[in-house]
């Protein structure tokens, strides 16, 4: 099962080097990671998603609770949560392609970033779910490169990741 957690940890040389650290040493794999500064600049916050039970996760969140750097640390899947990832694609647009790859990104509510005479590059913003079904919706061979920025979650309402 997917969990995305939320990790609020000490903005320290080799803090994400320790966290990647516990990960590996217990045969842990992390499928994305983004990590970036707070409004507090002694802080920073991580996003990981990883794959596993409920146990397993539970035996992460304790392992990670013990590092000295991290303050606080939840699994957003516990309870309501916004996802988001963003996503920038470079298609082949020639010929009748170029409309075509406009108006799939028009559906997918992406942005033409990029344009030249042989490509376009498209900035999406969603749920992995969405990423996915665009590179799905269009053809494998028009796709020239693809970057993910991986997950990023927030919960929702009043639940907010704070020391």
């Amino acid at each position: 099962m997917k969990h995305i957690i939320a990790v609020l940890l000490e903005n320290e040389p080799g803090a994400l080097s320790r966290v990647v650290g516990l990960f590996s040493a217990r045969g842990y794999n992390i499928e994305s990671l983004t990590v970036a500064p707070t409004e507090d600049s002694s802080l920073s916050r991580m996003t990981l998603q990883t794959n596993g039970s409920d146990d397993v996760v539970e035996q992460i969140t304790k392992h990670l609770n013990r590092l000295i750097e991290v303050v606080k640390v939840v699994d957003l899947t516990e309870g309501a949560y916004i996802e988001r990832e963003l996503m920038i694609v470079k298609v082949r647009a020639v010929g009748k392609e170029r409309e075509e790859m406009k108006r799939m990104a028009d559906i997918f509510r992406g942005r033409v970033i990029d344009v030249t005479d042989k490509s376009y590059t498209i900035e999406l913003t969603g749920d992995q779910a969405k990423n996915d079904a665009f590179l799905q919706a269009i053809e494998t061979d028009a796709i020239l490169e693809t970057v993910r920025t991986g997950a990023s979650g927030i919960g929702r309402g009043e639940r907010v990741l704070r020391v």
